[in-house]
């Protein structure tokens, strides 16, 4: 999952630049979060839990903490977090080369999205990140699902619900087996966690008391026979983390 900081004092610019970015992720089929920080100061209070974003999108001229001194601020705990500067200004070359700034993007330019996209290209290239897809052919017609964003199937009624998330949840249908489909995802971090719930890791937030919690709240059940293999399989993936 992406997760993406943008810190800006310029509330109406961050919102754009959010909407840009999502529209992009979208675009790849990739999970993301994205959060707004109004000031150096509130971003840098996150200390060390600031290697959880990707990338951080830093506007330079802030009001009391400025981006240089957040990005040094970050760079104290993380060489990883990849670091992109949005100024008006192009004349901190230098100490963004020190502190080393994956991009500077100039506030106001023509082709602003365009060098936004080009930027997150950039991250996707240096991580060497892939979106494992998969087509379907559902009830309500072929589909390529990007399968980070499939968070889990459940089988009902003769028919599998896929719960894919989109820009809001959304649910497929298809005839087949649970059986089946649990054979075609193998490999690919789903977990049988019942016999009617095939589940993506990646969305598993916590397995107690008999049940998992994913990352959009739902909670399924988690049957006693197979309680103790479903917790073992969680929690060796969070542990690969």
């Amino acid at each position: 999952m992406f997760r993406i900081a943008i810190c800006d004092d310029e509330k109406i610019f961050a919102e754009e630049l959010k909407e840009i970015i999502s529209v992009y992720l979208i675009e790849q089929g990739t999970l993301f979060e994205i959060d707004i920080f109004g000031s150096g100061e509130e971003l840098a209070a996150l200390g060390v839990e600031v290697v959880r974003y990707t990338a951080v999108f830093l506007d330079i001229s802030m009001e009391g903490m400025d981006g240089i001194e957040a990005a040094k601020k970050i760079r104290a705990v993380s060489r990883e977090v990849f670091i992109v500067f949005v100024t008006a200004y192009i004349s901190y070359s230098l100490e963004g080369y020190r502190l080393e700034a994956m991009r500077y993007l100039l506030k106001g330019g023509l082709n602003f999205p365009d060098t936004v996209q080009e930027c997150m290209d950039a991250i996707i290239d240096k991580l060497n990140y892939t979106v494992v897809k998969k087509e379907f052919a559902f009830r309500e017609g072929r589909k390529e699902v990007a399968l980070e964003r499939l968070l889990y199937v459940e089988s009902r009624l003769h028919k599998l619900e896929f719960h894919v998330m989109e820009n809001t949840m959304k649910v497929y249908t298809m005839y087949q087996t649970l059986d089946e489909l649990e054979d075609m995802l193998g490999g690919n971090g789903f977990v049988r966690i019942h016999k009617s719930y095939l589940v993506n890791l990646k969305h598993i937030n916590s397995v107690s008391r008999y049940k998992a919690v994913l990352s959009d709240g739902t909670e399924l059940a988690v049957p006693k026979v197979r309680y103790a293999d479903v917790k073992d399989q969680f929690t060796q993936y969070q542990g690969e983390l």
